[in-house]
């Protein structure tokens, strides 16, 4: 089953040429409301059926310290689930780039401004957390549980269906991802490639026909975030878990990515974690 997405991008100034910013300016952030494409999906505002947040990576952080040189540092930012609005990618990194030639006292303000300009453009709070270039926490690792990516299926449908899944009676816990995402952005088309884990107790869900449905979104144009909703929905009502977790770690582009979770509550992700091809 497919659902109808509103036009949200109608008269964002996004996917046009724009001017390199020279300096910062917190009016560069486009954020979306989220409840327009939650609606399609059954979701409705202020009842979420889920808990979770959209954690970004920005690579290319670097501002003008008190004296001038430059100083480098890669940021991870946190947005609740239940923000109103998400902020979109593009605007973002052009928001960031207008860092480059800033002067700031300390770090510190670095990351009160951050702070202060993402919370008023999601209308919620944002957490940030900023890294030396080779910190540790930002090596590389794998996905827990069991890849599905080997399995020997035939595929010809390239949109998301719920359909094509099934559960066996056996009741499992269990953690399953695969590395075959694959969406296009809803504002330049571009593809968008990811990793997706769904960790779950209920039902033993059917493994080619997850696949099947996770390969699905090849075509679909939509963003992050509300792929991984839309995964989370469809995966509640085929399947009705007791407990249910969807995370999806997308690739970098532009500097940025973007790893969304959704979960019942009580749910949380793995380790906060960063795979190779981010």
């Amino acid at each position: 089953m497919t659902h109808d997405r509103p036009d949200t991008l109608a008269h964002a100034p996004l996917g046009r040429e724009s001017a390199y910013p020279e300096h910062y300016d917190a009016g560069l952030l486009y954020p979306i409301a989220r409840a327009a494409n939650r609606a399609p999906l059954g979701i409705e505002e202020g009842e979420l059926p889920f808990v979770g947040e959209d954690e970004w990576h920005a690579f290319e952080l670097s501002w003008l310290n008190a004296r001038g040189k430059p100083i480098v540092a890669v940021a991870r930012f946190r947005l609740p689930a239940d923000s109103p609005r998400l902020i979109e990618s593009k605007s973002w990194k052009l928001y960031l780039n207008g860092f480059n030639q800033t002067r700031f006292a300390s770090q510190g303000e670095v990351e009160a401004t951050l702070e202060r300009d993402l919370a008023e453009a999601a209308g919620a709070p944002v957490s940030i957390e900023l890294f030396g270039v080779d910190d540790a926490e930002l090596a590389p690792r794998r996905l827990p549980g069991e890849c599905l990516d080997d399995r020997d299926i035939a595929v010809d449908d390239y949109t998301p269906s719920a359909e094509h899944l099934s559960v066996g009676d056996e009741i499992v816990e269990e953690t399953l991802h695969s590395h075959l995402l694959k969406s296009n952005c809803p504002v330049t088309g571009q593809p968008d490639w990811g990793s997706v884990l769904i960790r779950y107790r209920g039902p033993r869900l059917e493994r080619d026909g997850l696949l099947r449905y996770l390969i699905g979104y090849r075509q679909h144009q939509d963003f992050h975030e509300h792929c991984v909703e839309h995964i989370f929905m469809d995966l509640m009502d085929k399947v009705r878990p007791e407990r249910l977790l969807v995370l999806a770690r997308y690739v970098r582009r532009g500097g940025l990515d973007i790893s969304p979770w959704r979960a019942t509550p009580g749910e949380r992700p793995p380790t906060p974690l960063r795979l190779a091809r981010q």
